[in-house]
């Protein structure tokens, strides 16, 4: 795990294909790090999922070859995950959607970005001890 120079937060960057094969290894990473912030049972099962979602709905316009990357921020009581990928049309993922609304519940804050490249991204902020659906 890198710590960053002031000390305040930690960070964990996975980098994998952008192949729905691999998602075993973020779901493990992220269960390991909220375990780590003492998540309940149910926080981390819900992270774990919400991360899936997150990089299902990148995975569907992920340019063919090209990787996922998934930085994991320690702030706190809270973990930030976002996870991103190149895509083909550079599309920001609809927030009026079932997927979009899962993830809410299951994350607490949830928001997208689309960098000038197409890069697509998707933060998670969990907070420990949050009610399901508040950040």
């Amino acid at each position: 795990m890198s710590q960053n120079v002031g000390g305040e937060e930690d960070f964990v960057e996975v980098r994998l294909p952008a192949a729905g094969a691999y998602l075993s290894v973020l779901r493990t990473a992220t269960a390991g790090l909220a375990a780590r912030l003492d998540f309940t049972l149910d926080e981390i099962e819900d992270l774990r999922i919400a991360v899936d979602e997150a990089c299902a709905i990148l995975l569907q316009q992920a340019v063919p070859g090209s990787v996922l990357s998934c930085v994991f921020k320690l702030v706190g009581d809270s973990l930030r995950v976002t996870v991103s990928a190149p895509t083909t049309d550079g599309r920001a993922p609809e927030r009026d959607t079932f997927a979009w609304t899962v993830l809410s519940a299951l994350a607490g804050e949830v928001d997208s970005a689309v960098a000038e490249d197409r890069t697509v991204s998707i933060s998670l902020h969990k907070k420990r001890g949050a009610a399901p659906g508040s950040s």
